[in-house]
C-alpha cells in the first residue's frame, strides 16, 4: 500500500480562509493531460517539517499538479496600478492559494500556483503557465535568494502537457504549473481593491490579519497601525537596496506584484544588468522606461505612497507620511551595506564609505565594465598587500593607461586602498572572506538562461537546466 502523501497530512491552517468570502473565490483546478515533475526544492522541505527522503516526485504531483485531496483552492481578489494606471479587473487569474502551512520557524507560509487553470479573474485567458516561464521563475527565485534577496521560491514545477499560444514565445509552446513557497500573497492592490469598492470596515480587517499573522510583533502595541505602516516601508525600501546591489531588474512593479510582507514575488520579464545602466529596462513592453532599473526605489515608494489611500481609512494621515519619510535614508543604509560588503567591507568612516561607493559606481558606468565581473574580478584577485600599494590592485588585469580606463580607475584604485588601509591588519583577512560571499561567480544574465532553455527545446535535456542550479548554489562561497 502506497504512503500517504506528506503534503496532504500538513497542518494547513485557513488563514486567509478565516477573512470570508469578500476577500477571495472559490475554484478549481484545471485537469491537465501529463505530468511530468521537472523541479523540486528540497531545500524548503525541512523548513516545513518533511524529510526529502519521505517525500516522493509521485507526491509531487498528486499534491501539485492533479490536486488530489486539497479544498478549498481560493483565488484571490485583488486590483492594482498597472504602469500608473489603476486597473480593477485583476486577481488570481491563473492561479490560487493552495494552502497555508506554520514553518519550523513559526512563520506562516503560502503555497501559491500559477498556471493551475481559469479563475473568475482569468479576463479571457487560458489560465496557464508556459514552461519556460516556470523555467524562468524557478532560476530567478534560486538566485536572488542565493544572493540573500528577501524572495518568494519555487516548490515544484510540473510540466503538463499542453500546447500554448504567446505572443511573446515561439508558438506553440509548452504549459506547466508553478507552486511558489513565500510569506504572503496579499498584495498592496487587496488593499486598493477594497478602497475601491468602499469597504472600510473590509480594510480594517484585513490590515488586523496581516497585523496578526505577518507583523505579530506589533499586535499588542496601541499604535500598532502606524508602526506596521513604517516597518513596511523600510522592508520595502531594504528590498530595493537588495535589487540594486546585485543588479537586479524586476520589469513589471505594479502595485498587484507589491507584497504586504515587503517579499520579492512574480518574476515575468526580469533580467539581471550585464553593465551598470540606469535606464536599463528588462520588459519588452516597458516602452518609456518606468521600471528601468534606476527607477526601482522611486516606483517602490511610490507604491508605498499610493497604499497610504486605502490605509488612510484606518490610520492617520500624518502617521502615514511620517513613515514614508524614512524611504530614502531606509534605503541608502541598506544600499550602502550591501555594496560595501561586495566591496569586501563590513563598515567603514561614513565619509569614506560615502565617496567609496561614488566612486565604484562612477568607475563602473564610466567605463561599462560588466557589473559582476567586476566584483567577481575583485573577489579572484584580492591579495593582503593591495593594502601597502594601490599600483597593485588589479595591476595584473587593468592596465592604467588605458584610455577608456584611466582617469577613473585611478581615483578608484586610491579610493579602494585608502579603505584598506583604514582596516587592521588582521580585518583584511576577512576582506577576502566578504567578497566570496557577497560576489557570485555565475549570475542570470540572459545568454546563460537561453543557453539551457534550447536544450529543452530541441532535445528535452534537462541536464544543463540542472548545473545551472547547482552552479547557483556554489555561486558563493558561505
Amino acid at each position: 500500500m502506497p504512503a500517504a502523501n506528506p503534503f496532504l497530512a500538513l497542518p494547513y491552517e485557513p488563514a486567509f480562509e478565516s477573512l470570508g468570502e469578500d476577500y477571495y473565490d472559490s475554484v478549481s483546478a484545471a485537469e491537465f493531460p501529463q505530468h511530468i515533475l521537472r523541479f523540486r526544492n528540497n531545500d524548503l522541505l525541512p523548513r516545513i517539517g518533511l524529510n526529502p527522503a519521505d517525500v516522493s516526485d509521485h507526491h509531487f504531483i498528486e499534491a501539485f499538479g492533479k490536486f488530489i485531496g486539497r479544498m478549498p483552492l481560493l483565488a484571490m481578489r485583488y486590483h492594482g496600478y498597472q504602469f500608473g494606471e489603476y486597473n480593477p479587473y485583476l486577481g488570481d487569474g491563473r492561479g490560487f492559494l493552495y494552502g497555508q502551512v506554520r514553518g519550523k520557524d513559526f512563520e506562516l507560509y503560502d503555497f501559491g500556483t500559477k498556471g493551475s487553470g481559469t479563475t473568475p479573474y482569468s479576463r479571457g485567458g487560458d489560465g496557464r503557465l508556459t514552461l519556460k516561464g516556470g523555467v524562468r521563475e524557478v532560476l530567478a527565485a534560486e538566485m536572488l535568494h542565493r544572493l540573500g534577496v528577501r524572495t518568494s521560491r519555487c516548490l515544484s514545477l510540473i510540466e503538463t502537457g499542453e500546447a500554448l499560444w504567446r505572443g511573446d514565445e515561439p508558438s506553440p509552446t509548452r504549459s506547466s504549473v508553478m507552486v511558489r513557497f513565500n510569506r504572503s500573497h496579499i498584495r498592496f492592490g487587496t488593499f486598493e481593491r477594497l478602497h475601491t469598492l468602499q469597504r472600510p470596515d473590509l480594510i480594517q480587517k484585513l490590515l488586523d490579519h496581516v497585523i496578526t499573522y505577518y507583523y505579530p510583533h506589533l499586535h499588542r502595541e496601541r499604535d500598532r497601525y502606524a508602526r506596521f505602516y513604517a516597518e513596511l516601508v523600510q522592508r520595502v525600501a531594504t528590498l530595493a537596496a537588495q535589487w540594486m546591489s546585485v543588479g537586479f531588474c524586476h520589469a513589471v512593479l505594479n502595485t498587484d506584484n507589491m507584497s504586504i510582507t515587503g517579499e520579492s514575488f512574480d518574476y515575468g520579464p526580469y533580467a539581471f544588468i550585464e553593465k551598470y545602466d540606469p535606464k536599463f529596462t528588462a520588459a519588452y513592453f516597458d516602452y518609456f522606461g518606468r521600471y528601468c532599473y534606476a527607477n526601482q526605489p522611486l516606483i517602490c515608494k511610490l507604491n508605498l505612497e499610493l497604499l497610504q489611500v486605502p490605509l488612510a481609512t484606518v490610520i492617520p494621515t500624518t502617521d502615514l507620511e511620517a513613515g514614508l519619510a524614512q524611504f530614502e535614508e531606509h534605503y541608502y543604509t541598506a544600499y550602502q551595506q550591501r555594496m560595501l560588503h561586495k566591496l569586501g567591507f563590513e563598515q567603514l568612516p561614513t565619509p569614506l564609505a560615502d565617496d567609496l561607493l561614488k566612486l565604484t559606481i562612477q568607475f563602473l558606468q564610466t567605463t561599462q565594465i560588466g557589473y559582476h565581473d567586476f566584483f567577481l574580478a575583485l573577489r579572484q584577485q584580492f591579495s593582503p598587500q593591495w593594502r601597502e600599494d594601490a599600483n597593485l590592485i588589479f595591476a595584473a588585469s587593468v592596465s592604467p593607461n588605458a584610455d577608456a580606463l584611466a582617469s577613473s580607475f585611478k581615483q578608484w584604485r586610491q579610493i579602494y586602498q585608502q579603505a584598506l588601509a583604514s582596516l587592521a591588519e588582521p580585518e583584511i583577512a576577512v576582506v577576502l572572506q566578504r567578497l566570496n560571499q557577497h560576489n557570485p561567480s555565475t549570475i542570470l544574465v540572459r545568454p546563460e538562461i537561453e543557453a539551457i532553455w534550447e536544450p529543452i527545446t530541441v532535445d528535452d535535456d534537462w541536464e544543463p537546466f540542472n548545473a545551472l542550479l547547482k552552479r547557483i548554489w556554489e555561486s558563493v562561497i558561505d
